[in-house]
């Protein structure tokens, strides 16, 4: 098709300005935001005019849409959004982009205004009075033309329907604004739902205008030992940080594309080496795998290039492309301004497409795909873990309030490979605590989710964490932790018996230091052992008495245990001593956490009675914890107690490292 004309006389749409909350206001009214092309049309007698907020001329691009304007009931300027649906009813923004290529998917004008009215303008009435208007030469059950309907004043629970619904967002209009076109005020305002991904950035193009440095950047994804071409960003940034990023790429700059495909660009590329990762907020990931509007939000320092792969990001998409079937060229939308108790995302016959909306007092949070197996063999959903950490919130919850959160998201079940994410606030509704924290080694300021309500800890299953993972101090003091712990991580050459000796041996010479601790399976291969410090010290003073454990045990099991982290340096038969998960912002799965692993394990608190051969951490599980601590209770709660005195509990451990040197 060829290119569109331009007109060189057209009217300007008004424009909105973006807030990020929703709210309620008896002043104004609340509209879908449509992820489409806005359109004004303009019918005159039998003559149409249709065109975008720039003046290109729409109506040989999409004809059906010119032609069901000559049916509205009189003449008049409507400012509206073209849309295309797909299989679910849902606007779908590459359908539209490739109309040509989908003609017989359902095209759909939604109008939301009107300008002028039999030769009248209408710009300076009240909005509401507009649209009053507008709702009476609409013709009903048109296929294409459709009046854009609104709710009043509560905009906080229409922003979670659209939520539900994956819609773009909302609009949010004062009821009595006039309508100023080409002008952008805050009499209109768009609230969106944004979605989030980790980048790799393997380029930026020369800047233009005035702008200096660049202009945007090249974002890839890897696809195994390939890079996948994801879309440019050329927005996020100020001055500062435009000369931050170009300081930071100068020393990676390197003559080859990453690419193996051609990329395609209007100005000069400088290409660098795959090693800087950030993180960018976008629409919608499109047909062919590309992010719709990315906006670049800020680096990530706590990845690995190889962690940012495309099936994490796919997990965003919001539709996927499927064969174009006839029968819907008569589908409507079927999206509804009521909430619904069940929604389903697809067809309501296909279970594993189902969302759920738990109620907990005035907050709401819903789960989607709540029927996705996350455990393939153990046929264990989504659902399933939601209702597991339900149902263990009261057990739980108290070793997670005002604790910081690495979110480890599994979205996709156990089989695939999960990714880690701190910096996970800035999108999570008004019932989640925050906290700002400044990274020293990225030298940013992270904000992150703090657990500290069962709505919150819902939330995070719903992003797919089927482990939790706090910090070992709360907000109210950061720098002094509850708790020093050890983690027992033996290797796949070792057996579980030989980490119930280690340990055993752990705890024995804690007793001898007078230190009270507790332990719990890790859920996986190892044990973790808990030694409560109640605020005292610093994380590097309980540290180094933790390395000091260590360092006693390896002595007595020098051939099973082992201090040296590299793996590629210590033996593969040796168990190792992790004392360094005791570092300010080291977290570690939570008791009672469900482990991403095989036989949906569950990281148990043991009786040290219970501590002996036979013991398998793979006993625990999603079907029995609950009624396990119902019966024993919480054997764990001595952790957030009356915390060790570390000087006197020093002076035991020298004089029995002298004792043994001694020896």
């Amino acid at each position: 098709m060829p290119v569109s004309k331009k007109f060189s006389d057209y009217i300007k749409p008004m424009l909105a300005k973006e807030t990020a909350e929703a709210f309620d206001d008896k002043g104004w009214l609340f509209e879908i935001k449509w992820d489409g092309y806005r359109a004004i049309a303009e019918k005159k007698k039998s003559k149409i005019l249709l065109y975008s907020r720039n003046g290109l001329d729409f109506a040989e691009k999409y004809p059906v849409v010119v032609a069901q304007v000559k049916k509205v009931k009189a003449d008049a300027v409507l400012d509206g959004e073209i849309v295309v649906l797909n299989d679910e009813g849902k606007p779908d923004f590459q359908f539209l982009q490739h109309y040509s290529e989908n003609q017989n998917r359902p095209i759909q004008y939604y109008v939301f205004d009107l300008l002028e009215l039999n030769g009248k303008d209408t710009t300076s009435l009240p909005l509401i009075d507009r649209k009053e208007l507008l709702k009476k030469i609409i013709p009903e059950n048109n296929p294409a033309i459709k009046y854009s309907d609104h709710i009043f004043e509560k905009g906080k629970s229409f922003f979670r329907v659209s939520k539900e619904k994956d819609l773009e967002g909302i609009m949010a209009k004062k009821m009595d604004s006039k309508y100023y076109p080409g002008k952008r005020t805050t009499d209109w305002l768009k609230i969106k739902n944004h979605k989030t991904a980790e980048v790799i950035i393997t380029g930026y193009t020369e800047p233009s205008g005035s702008r200096k440095y660049f202009g945007s950047l090249i974002l890839a994804a890897k696809e195994g030992t390939k890079f996948i071409y994801m879309g440019n960003a050329g927005t996020g940034f100020n001055a500062g940080s435009l000369k931050e990023l170009y300081d930071l790429f100068q020393p990676l700059v390197q003559k080859k594309s990453p690419f193996e495909e051609k990329i395609k660009n209007n100005s000069k590329i400088t290409w660098l080496k795959p090693a800087v990762i950030c993180e960018v907020k976008f629409s919608e990931v499109t047909a062919d795998g590309k992010l719709r509007h990315p906006v670049f939000l800020r680096l990530r320092d706590d990845k690995t290039i190889n962690e940012i792969n495309m099936d994490n990001i796919k997990d965003n998409r919001k539709s996927t492309p499927v064969k174009i079937k006839e029968k819907s060229k008569k589908k409507s939308s079927n999206i509804s301004l009521s909430k619904s108790k069940n929604v389903s995302s697809s067809n309501k016959s296909e279970k594993e497409e189902t969302d759920k909306v738990y109620s907990f007092g005035k907050s709401q949070v819903t789960v989607t795909h709540f029927n996705k197996v996350y455990f393939p063999d153990e046929k264990v959903t989504k659902g399933d873990v939601t209702d597991y950490y339900i149902s263990m919130a009261d057990y739980v919850l108290p070793y997670l309030k005002g604790r910081p959160e690495s979110l480890l998201r599994n979205p996709n079940g156990i089989k695939e490979k999960g990714f880690f994410q701190k910096d996970a606030a800035d999108d999570a509704p008004s019932f989640v605590h925050r906290k700002q924290v400044h990274s020293d080694s990225t030298n940013k300021e992270v904000n992150y989710i703090v657990c500290d309500n069962i709505e919150t800890l819902v939330y995070l299953n719903n992003l797919g964490c089927i482990e939790i993972n706090p910090w070992h101090s709360t907000v109210e003091a950061l720098d002094k932790p509850d708790y020093l712990m050890i983690d027992i991580d033996p290797s796949d050459k070792n057996t579980f018996s030989q980490v119930i000796e280690v340990a055993l041996t752990v705890k024995t010479i804690l007793e001898k230091a007078g230190a009270s601790c507790f332990c719990k399976t890790s859920g996986s291969s190892g044990m973790h052992i808990y030694v409560p410090a109640e605020k005292k010290y610093s994380y590097e003073q309980v540290k180094n008495f933790a390395y000091l454990v260590c360092m006693l045990v390896n002595d007595q099991l020098k051939d099973l245990t082992t201090l040296e982290r590299n793996l590629q340096k210590r033996s593969k038969k040796q168990i190792y001593m992790d004392y360094l998960q005791n570092s300010r912002g080291q977290t570690i799965a939570s008791v009672y956490s469900l482990r991403p692993k095989p036989g949906a394990t569950v990281s148990t608190p043991l009786l040290w009675d219970e501590v002996k051969p036979g013991l398998s951490p793979k006993q625990f599980t999603i079907y029995n914890t609950l009624e396990r601590v119902k019966k024993m209770g919480d054997l764990f709660k001595g952790v957030l107690g009356k915390g060790i005195d570390l000087e006197k509990c020093l002076k035991n451990l020298q004089n029995l490292s002298a004792k043994v040197a001694a020896e």
